[in-house]
């Protein structure tokens, strides 16, 4: 399985979680967790998801929900597991 960890931190609006989830569904990847909260108007969520079956390259993906983060105010990252498990070991 494909595991990429997805964060997305920014000014709270409406519709956030709604675009990304969208986004995601669109290209046929896969939710397996997802965690968000809210801190003084500030929004952060971290998804852990499954890119197994989408179409599309990684870089493509990371490229696209970039701009969707633009678009919405917030600003959204990808990494592999691997590399996100990687950066966060001590």
């Amino acid at each position: 399985m494909k595991k990429t960890i997805i964060t997305v931190v920014g000014h709270d609006t409406v519709g956030i979680i709604a675009k990304v989830c969208t986004y995601l569904a669109d290209n046929n990847i896969n939710i397996l967790d997802i965690s968000q909260t809210i801190v003084q108007g500030y929004f952060n969520m971290m998804m852990i998801v499954d890119m197994n079956h989408t179409g599309k390259p990684f870089g493509d993906i990371t490229d696209e929900l970039t701009g969707l983060g633009e678009e919405i105010g917030v600003i959204i990252k990808c990494q592999s597991e691997e590399i996100f498990s990687q950066m966060h070991r001590i």
